[in-house]
């Protein structure tokens, strides 16, 4: 994509309403746009972002066995009204009456929606297990939104429902998730630690959320310091095995948000130097819940004898749109975004020093071409601005690689390739410089 031709509002000062990081260098590097309090238009950088994540996400959930549909954001009010959560939900619910009169809600979840669409199209323990999710947006009307995308009222999100036949391989299915769960953060470049949490208004008796220690966290979390230094299951994980040994490794340490936390017990089992109490941002959140919806909706399907039984679920989200928010506070400096190549807009940004220059002009088309259709994303920068704008840009938005070309590099046929993690900088042939722009990902 050439710069010329993009959509790109930077912000060169840093905008007054902005509280953290993350929503500060959003603002700045052009990505979203705010519409109404806690509502944002993703502009093109952002979007771009939020669609590799929703790819990670959706590739994990595949490969956990997961099989993704979509369901609409507007539900109808009688659904759970049936599972009880109707009155109980709170102001946080967005409540709409049709022309009908029909009351309706915009749904902050989709637990009564996945179950009475499970209800009327399961009858047989054959066709069990199933776990079904989609990625669609929510709306949760928070008293008082802020930090940006972090905490806002209408947000992208993952939510999986697993449904099974007994309540031991409904929380196999709790462990597959949990699995898939720490892979999806591991290959986002993110530190995600479960920690044992409460369950709130979705229920059950069983629960983690998935945090990323960071000073700009709202929740408060302690942890054994162990679990930083723990590595995600492999790629080529059997889900179908037992999983109960994986789940343990990571379970077994301590780890609770404030909510579960018992200080007691924290101090007799936790280490004095390997104890953490800091804050965390959550960037997923799972629960298995048996058949506290299944059972008042009448979700049942006939057993291998002939009996009715009651279907056992779960549901496990992860926060989308907040992730987006989350790499940043967990990978940035003084001068910008710093995206792993996983997520990040374009891998490389194309700097031409002295655009209208025929030698310039000349190298930079033929290295943007060229890593064009070695499928590389390119961003293009064949702008008039100065140099130094040039780089702040890139600095600020955080592409992976600068590849810079200037005309002394062209008369020796060189190019500075800088590395945006490290600050590296390496001047190297074209060739060269293609050979390592075009090798896999790095982190």
């Amino acid at each position: 994509m050439r710069l010329s031709q993009y959509f790109l509002p930077i912000l060169r000062e840093n905008p007054k309403e902005a509280e953290i990081v993350s929503h500060r260098l959003m603002l700045r590097a052009g990505m979203v746009r705010q519409s109404s309090a806690g509502i944002y238009s993703w502009l093109p950088l952002g979007h771009k972002v939020l669609m590799n994540i929703q790819r990670i996400v959706e590739e994990e959930q595949d490969r956990a066995g997961a099989i993704q549909m979509l369901m609409p954001t507007i539900q109808s009010a009688d659904l759970w009204r049936a599972s009880g959560r109707y009155d109980d939900y709170g102001k946080e619910m967005l409540r709409i009456t049709d022309r009908h009169g029909r009351d309706m809600l915009y749904g902050p979840t989709n637990e009564e929606q996945i179950t009475e669409i499970f209800r009327n199209s399961v009858k047989s323990y054959k066709d069990l297990p199933r776990n079904l999710y989609h990625i669609q947006w929510k709306f949760r009307d928070e008293i008082r939104p802020r930090f940006g995308v972090m905490r806002g009222r209408e947000f992208l999100m993952k939510d999986a429902y697993s449904f099974d036949l007994t309540a031991k391989d409904g929380r196999h299915s709790y462990q597959k998730m949990f699995a898939a769960y720490l892979r999806t953060y591991e290959r986002m470049g993110l530190k995600a630690i479960p920690m044992a949490a409460e369950t709130g208004p979705i229920g059950g008796d069983m629960s983690h959320e998935f945090i990323i220690l960071a000073d700009t966290g709202e929740s408060e979390v302690f942890c054994h310091r162990d679990l930083i230094e723990m590595q995600a299951p492999p790629a080529d994980l059997d889900f179908n095995a037992d999983l109960t040994p994986l789940v343990s490794r990571w379970t077994d340490k301590y780890a609770a948000t404030i909510e579960m936390h018992e200080p007691e017990r924290f101090e007799r089992e936790v280490p004095e130097d390997k104890r953490i109490a800091a804050r965390g941002i959550e960037v997923g959140h799972i629960f298995f819940f048996g058949d506290k919806y299944s059972d008042p909706m009448g979700c049942r399907v006939q057993g291998p004898d002939g009996a009715q039984l009651t279907v056992q679920s779960g549901s496990y989200g992860i926060g989308v749109s907040r992730l987006a928010g989350a790499i940043i506070e967990a990978s940035h400096d003084e001068d910008g975004i710093i995206w792993p190549e996983s997520v990040a807009p374009f891998k490389v940004g194309l700097i031409n020093l002295k655009a209208g220059d025929a030698g310039t002009d000349g190298a930079c088309e033929d290295l943007y071409g060229k890593l064009q259709k070695a499928g590389i994303e390119v961003l293009y920068d064949d702008t008039s601005e100065r140099a130094g704008a040039k780089f702040s840009t890139m600095d600020l938005i955080g592409l992976p690689w600068q590849l810079v070309i200037g005309p002394r590099g062209v008369k020796n046929g060189e190019a500075e390739i800088k590395n945006r993690r490290t600050g590296e900088k390496q001047s190297l042939s074209f060739e060269e410089s293609l050979n390592l722009l075009t090798a896999p990902a790095q982190g």
